[in-house]
């Protein structure tokens, strides 16, 4: 920030440039545009200005981003501007990439810009996809080309074997593109090969949590040992699924639901092994764990017990899949037409085309009720 406060004469020149914006300035905001333009350079008068006029910022947060763009005019900006606008990307996108991202700005059109554009356009990317992909992460267009954005998308083209495989990374993770594949993910990988890990697995975890890897190797290490050493077969998908969770959770937040299910009835031992059934019970948020745990055994009048065996329910949706299809199962149960040592697993777990084989068609004169009732509860879900 010292490099920035300027000399008293900056604000002369920055209000000859762009009077508007500073007119009707409160004190307070006077009092930070004197500050900050005390001293300083016509380079980051004119900035100043510019990020005003161009796209809308405050006068406070234009002397702040100044700090980060590097122009003594509007050649460069305007031709950056003008090259994003090409590919389609509108004035409110490009006002909120460069608020994000102050220092695009800065960039050299011709060398660097296009050819990162013009990268993804040759890998495949539509226009509308690159838009997409730069205005929700936009500090990729800093990133070098040839140093980390091609490497990383080889390295997982390679893990992915297709372009389209890597298209749909990008989109789960927009910047995905940017990670440290030295540093972190290739080691870790690796790691998780050697600890008796399917490739397979490797591969879908990185599609769809490609932030797991990005840990000290030394520490993920000794995280995968963790997970074996609790009785995690490194064979199944579990595996992967109980090391991502306890990466991400903190000693504290694990306690702390744990203890919400003991309250429910759980048993040290029964919060450890279902965890084990399925580690995701442990990654839904405390506010969820307390909604559904309180359904099954208020509403669904289960035991705890029960629910401990099958894990898996907590990890649903309560709205969408877990109440429409307790309607349905409550209902038959009160009419005498289910037996009530049916497991979780078929209630819960099954598609929804099985379980409206099961439950709902077999009974033919309810079944018009039952799909009544169930389509009732789903479409609820969804306002």
């Amino acid at each position: 920030m010292s490099n920035f406060l300027c000399k008293t004469l900056l604000l002369a020149r920055c209000t000859l440039i762009a009077p508007q914006p500073t007119r009707y300035l409160d004190f307070r905001q006077r009092t930070v545009f004197y500050r900050y333009s005390s001293s300083g350079s016509d380079q980051h008068a004119f900035a100043v200005s510019y990020l005003i006029n161009s796209f809308g910022f405050s006068p406070q947060s234009a002397l702040s981003a100044s700090r980060y763009v590097y122009f003594e005019n509007s050649e460069k900006p305007d031709s950056l501007v003008k090259v994003l606008k090409d590919y389609g990307f509108t004035q409110t996108q490009i006002s909120d990439l460069v608020k994000r991202c102050p220092s695009v700005l800065s960039m050299d059109t011709e060398k660097n810009l296009l050819p990162k554009l013009l990268f993804f356009e040759a890998k495949g990317l539509s226009k509308i996809e690159i838009t997409k992909m730069v205005t929700g992460f936009p500090y990729i267009l800093r990133r070098s080309l040839s140093n980390t954005i091609i490497p990383s998308y080889d390295f997982f083209k390679n893990l992915f074997q297709s372009d389209e495989k890597v298209f749909i990374a990008i989109k789960r993770f927009l910047g995905i593109l940017t990670l440290d594949i030295k540093q972190y993910l290739a080691p870790n990988f690796d790691i998780l090969l050697h600890n008796g890990v399917p490739k397979s697995n490797v591969v879908t975890l990185i599609q769809n949590q490609p932030r797991a890897l990005l840990k000290n190797p030394d520490k993920f290490r000794k995280l995968v040992k963790e997970v074996k050493e609790m009785g995690f077969d490194p064979q199944r998908s579990n595996f992967l699924v109980a090391v991502f969770a306890i990466g991400t959770m903190t000693k504290s937040t694990w306690e702390r639901k744990a203890d919400i299910y003991k309250r429910w009835g759980w048993s040290e031992e029964e919060v450890f092994q279902a965890f084990r059934r399925n580690p995701g019970c442990m990654m839904c948020s405390e506010n969820k764990i307390m909604e559904i745990m309180n359904f099954l055994i208020n509403e669904m009048s289960l035991e705890p017990s029960i629910v401990a065996k099958c894990p898996t329910v907590i990890t649903f949706s309560l709205k969408k899949r877990i109440v429409p299809r307790a309607s349905v199962i409550q209902v038959l149960l009160s009419e005498g037409l289910l037996k009530k040592n049916c497991s979780l697993s078929s209630y819960f777990i099954a598609s929804e085309e099985l379980f409206l084989k099961k439950f709902v068609l077999p009974y033919e004169k309810e079944s018009s009720k039952l799909l009544k009732l169930y389509k009732k509860k789903l479409s609820l879900s969804t306002k």
